[in-house]
């Protein structure tokens, strides 16, 4: 019994030993596994990032680009100089509320709210601020828009440009005469004439009918 039990302390005392080596292993293997997975993480997210910011970055271009676009191209004709041109306080006088609104701030009027919509009876429809003829009742038709439809204008009378306001191009019409707005034109009008729709606010206009 003397000489025994040595030697069971001798083996308790290896395998405390041989335990704890491989327990500094696998602490040692864990740990290089958490720091190759802290590092990838990382790179991963620094590579989001970075795109994040890119996207961020071109975003910020194009918008803006296409606010400076839309500033010079919202009333692009107001920097044009007309045959009739007054100030802010005398169109104010001259037109009432409603086409002051339509004319000189390129306002847009409720649909079927102008009575020149359903008008049928033939003559010429001009400028409500200076007179100028504008459209012909014959290439008037019912668009079932709302508002007053034409599939061409009077040659020479009408001037166009680009209007972006409402966030994509649209083709504005004014009065090449004093620059008044009158409306819009599209491409979704009668195929056996023109093809376009001229959508035109009815305050922007006048109707005068013709001598029978």
């Amino acid at each position: 019994m003397i000489k025994y039990k040595p030697k069971v302390v001798k083996l308790r005392t290896n395998t405390r030993v041989t335990c704890f080596i491989i327990l500094v292993i696998f602490l040692t293997r864990h740990l290089e596994r958490k720091k190759m997975y802290f590092r990838l993480t990382l790179k991963f997210n620094i590579s989001n990032t970075m795109k994040s910011l890119s996207l961020i970055l071109l975003f910020s271009i194009v918008f803006s680009c296409n606010t400076s676009a839309q500033k010079k191209d919202d009333q692009p004709h107001n920097k044009t100089t007309f045959k009739v041109t007054k100030t802010d306080a005398e169109w104010k006088a001259q037109l009432t509320d409603d086409q002051y609104q339509v004319l000189r701030k390129a306002a847009t009027e409720r649909p079927f709210s102008s009575p020149l919509n359903n008008n049928h009876a033939k003559g010429t429809y001009v400028c409500a601020a200076c007179k100028t003829p504008l459209y012909k009742s014959e290439h008037k038709f019912d668009s079932g828009t709302g508002w007053p439809s034409f599939d061409r204008v009077i040659e020479g009378n009408v001037a166009f440009s680009t209007d972006t306001k409402i966030g994509y191009m649209r083709n504005e019409e004014h009065c090449a005469t004093c620059g008044g707005h009158l409306g819009h034109v599209f491409d979704d009008g009668p195929r056996a004439t023109t093809g376009k729709r001229h959508c035109i606010n009815g305050d922007a206009l006048v109707f005068v009918p013709a001598k029978s």
